[in-house]
């Protein structure tokens, strides 16, 4: 049964002809594969790596790993940043690599609003050596260059963001197969309450919005306690509905370690332990007068 599964999430994903860009859990943390805008808006050095293990216990399940660096620049209102994404699914393997750069306007002392772009370069291999097909059998592997634009507002309590990290409609294999690369489209926000003197609530959603690929909503609440330990829940809405709970903890003033769990509500979930989501965040610490500045929540 875990094989005939594996078989149908292939050929579902081939079928629809759309390469969609990987979904997360933990997205707040991970902006800036989606938005460009997001570059430099932490205001320190911030190196990000996460690993999503989707549908454990399947055959060929999707798995993908992050990984982004981004920085203001001294004295200047840009930031820069450079991500990498590989996503694989059974016997497909994409690769995105993309350079960021963002321009951040004062709204006033409180809200900044950033603009960005973003620029680089998609590979697609497929590598199927158990069919029976000359073409698939050697194997497959196309480099395919994207754009895409972003805005970002923001306060320290409050932020929303609208994307477009993939302007263009790439044919990924020059038309062997139904593989193309479609235009999606990101919308992002969330705000955080005191809700006591050490606690306080975030909630969070966002919208993706593939052309050709049902839309997917994701709206999550946590709760931080003495700015150090996050524990949350969120829901995703699509045609593979999950449940997850999500724990974010501040090792130091320079680490943080997240994991999520996910479990779907679909008709896969008796064949699937869930999905695992773990990410290491380093952040330069922002030395201020009187010590270290008071933390980011997004």
């Amino acid at each position: 049964m875990k094989k005939i599964i594996a078989i149908l999430i292939f050929f579902v994903a081939t079928a629809a002809g759309a390469q969609q860009l990987p979904q997360f859990t933990q997205y707040v943390y991970n902006t800036m594969s989606v938005n460009p805008a997001y570059a430099g808006s932490r205001e320190t050095l911030n190196i990000t790596g996460l690993h999503r293990n989707q549908w454990a216990g399947i055959e060929g399940n999707p798995t993908t790993s992050t990984l982004s660096i981004h920085s203001p620049v001294k004295y200047s209102r840009v930031g820069l940043g450079l991500s990498y994404i590989n996503d694989n699914l059974g016997d497909e393997s994409t690769n995105y690599v993309y350079a960021n750069v963002s321009y951040t306007v004062p709204l006033s002392r409180t809200v900044n609003m950033s603009f960005g772009l973003n620029g680089g370069v998609t590979n697609y291999d497929l590598n199927t050596p158990d069919i029976n097909d000359p073409f698939f059998s050697e194997g497959f592997t196309q480099w395919n260059p994207n754009f895409g634009a972003g805005i970002y507002v923001s306060s320290r309590m409050w932020y929303i963001g609208l994307s477009s990290p993939r302007l263009l409609n790439t044919d990924l294999n020059q038309g062997e197969f139904a593989a193309i690369e479609r235009n999606s489209y990101y919308t992002i926000g969330g705000i955080v309450f005191d809700v006591g003197r050490d606690t306080k609530f975030k909630t969070t959603a966002i919208a993706k919005i593939t052309n050709g690929a049902p839309a997917t909503y994701d709206v999550t609440g946590s709760f931080l306690f003495f700015d150090k330990l996050w524990l949350g829940a969120s829901y995703r809405f699509n045609d593979a509905d999950s449940f997850g709970v999500l724990a974010d903890y501040q090792i130091s003033n320079s680490f943080r370690l997240g994991y999520a769990y996910d479990l779907p509500t679909s008709d896969i979930r008796p064949y699937t332990g869930g999905t695992h989501e773990i990410i290491l965040i380093y952040e330069l610490p922002i030395k201020r007068l009187g010590g270290i500045k008071s933390p980011r929540f997004f």
